[in-house]
């Protein structure tokens, strides 16, 4: 487990595909989805297996979550769907996945490799194939996609007090070159993806720093979640609303949260708004 030797006072956690970088839409839509449908012959369903994912991936509470049980959840809301069913078509749930996400906290492809190889499971190695083709695709198509506007610029603000960290379920090879990319990791202390540990083991390095003297940027409710479990604040990073979130961040957000005054009414507005935006469970029907 990674753990940071502080240098500042303060400690701020970043995740990167929709939070720092406009990157969520294009890497499920050209890249994710499309090798779900090919690896789990969706073929047949494809249009309620690219809703289904989208929901889980891109508008639901779920949004952010590691790829694994991202897959699961598209998958278990596809089989709901009476179309689905009314075509007769049988959605296969991985249960070897389901109980490999039980047992396994680094959920990236080293883990799941190890487990393949010590368990030859078939679940697991074409859920392995999918995964590596997953990141082919990534690293094939996503490319010249800059931060959004104000990142480069507050992090240029927070590095003056704030050691500052990638925290992200993405690979850590992907987020190493998306940063270097674009010139955005120079204030980075270290980038923890997907391979380092899930964003609440990532996050306990801030019960180094005194209380609200640490931060998580997020643009999904896991990273809520995981800022909460450590007593981190939180600035929501609102999805569609991504320009005008870092534009409060960077006018307001950073001088309260050196300032002191980032907990309480501040962060409650913050969040009060965030919650709108991701609804729970989808609207087309389910059985």
């Amino acid at each position: 487990m990674f753990e940071i030797t502080p240098k500042h006072s303060f400690l701020v956690g970043i995740d990167s595909d929709g939070c720092a970088f406009d990157t969520m839409e294009l890497k499920h839509k050209e890249c994710f989805i499309p090798n779900i449908i090919n690896y789990y012959n969706l073929q047949a369903v494809s249009k309620y297996a690219r809703e289904a994912a989208e929901f889980v991936n891109l508008y639901s509470k779920s949004r952010g979550i590691n790829r694994f049980p991202a897959l699961v959840e598209a998958l278990e809301w596809l089989a709901r769907r009476p179309e689905v069913i009314g075509r007769g078509f049988k959605v296969e749930i991985p249960e070897s996945l389901r109980a490999w996400l039980k047992e396994e906290t680094k959920l990236g492809n080293p883990a799941l490799e190890a487990k393949v190889k010590a368990t030859n499971d078939p679940a697991l190695t074409q859920c392995l194939a999918w995964s590596k083709a997953v990141n082919k695709t990534v690293d094939e198509m996503v490319r010249a996609v800059p931060p959004f506007p104000l990142v480069r610029e507050s992090l240029d603000k927070l590095a003056e007090k704030a050691d500052l960290i990638v925290c992200s379920a993405t690979p850590n090879a992907a987020l190493e070159k998306e940063w270097h990319e674009h010139g955005i990791d120079k204030h980075i202390v270290k980038i923890c993806g997907q391979e380092v540990g899930t964003k609440k083991e990532i996050l306990v390095n801030s019960k180094k720093y005194a209380a609200n003297h640490t931060l998580m940027i997020g643009d999904a409710p896991g990273d809520y979640s995981a800022a909460k479990a450590n007593s981190c604040l939180f600035f929501p990073i609102n999805p569609g609303h991504e320009d005008a979130s870092w534009k409060n961040f960077y006018e307001e957000g950073i001088e309260r949260f050196f300032g002191g005054t980032f907990a309480g009414d501040y962060q409650t507005k913050l969040l009060a708004e965030f919650e709108k935006y991701l609804p729970e469970k989808p609207s087309w029907p389910v059985v």
